[in-house]
């Protein structure tokens, strides 16, 4: 996984000639506006025009009790379920599974965000990305199952107010996925029902001396939660295994 930094080229000077060049239009320009300012300011005020709709959309009472209707229950309203303790919506593990050294408590554990920008190839600028956009909490869970297979589960809630925070976070993942260095190399598949959320199965990886490396992975939002799934193995990785991981995580939230 990697969020990559877009580095803008240093200008050289130019001299003082510029220097002085650019001066002399910036006093030009900030003596007009100034001059435009005090013209304006002398200038009567110009009346608004009537509004083409008199009367109010909505009415200028609140509706009775009776009428008012009834909020959502907690099992349809989302905020109201993903305000609660987070690490509760996290997918369960399977049954025969074994706790990953990693992050061993059942039923998910709270992550650090120092933690989890540890991940990312360029840490740096993943923690600065998620502070920056107001990142509020991630929960995680991860099991082994067999000798090698280790499957992890991330959920990176972003706070209410900031509007894109999670769907900026799957952007960013999502878009070099298709790219062989660092990504899987392949567009991967939709998950049905997320809008565009997909799941990817990498190519394998070979090492002398190493046994075979296969990894997939699925990425989706829902509301201000980014998912992020990660399936590593020694042996071969399903489509089906990734999807049907990911479609179970996406009916808890």
């Amino acid at each position: 996984m990697e969020l990559n930094d877009t580095v803008s080229p240093t200008r050289r000077p130019r001299g003082r000639t510029v220097l002085i060049i650019a001066a002399a239009a910036l006093l030009g320009i900030s003596g007009g506006t100034a001059v435009g300012y005090g013209i304006q300011a002398e200038r009567p005020p110009t009346p608004l025009r009537a509004l083409a709709q008199p009367g109010l959309g909505y009415p200028a009472k609140a509706l009775p009790a009776d009428k008012a209707p009834a909020p959502l229950p907690a099992s349809e309203d989302r905020q109201v379920r993903t305000d609660g303790d987070l690490r509760k919506l996290l997918v369960e593990r399977p049954e025969g599974a074994k706790a990953s050294p990693d992050h061993p408590r059942k039923g998910g554990e709270w992550q650090p965000l120092s933690d989890y920008s540890r991940e990312f190839r360029n840490e740096r600028s993943m923690f600065l990305f998620l502070a920056e956009n107001d990142v509020r909490r991630i929960a995680v869970t991860a099991w082994t199952q067999g000798q090698q297979r280790q499957s992890d589960v991330t959920l990176v809630q972003f706070r209410a107010n900031t509007r894109m925070g999670a769907a900026d976070h799957f952007d960013g993942q999502l878009s070099y996925m298709p790219e062989a260095e660092g990504g899987a190399g392949n567009s991967g598949d939709p998950i049905a029902g997320t809008g565009r959320g997909r799941y990817f199965l990498y190519a394998v990886q070979r090492d002398p001396g190493y046994l075979p490396f296969h990894r997939a992975r699925a990425l989706a939002v829902r509301g201000d939660i980014m998912i992020d799934i990660n399936i590593t193995d020694a042996k071969p990785i399903s489509k089906k295994d990734i999807r049907v991981l990911a479609e179970r995580q996406l009916e808890r939230l």
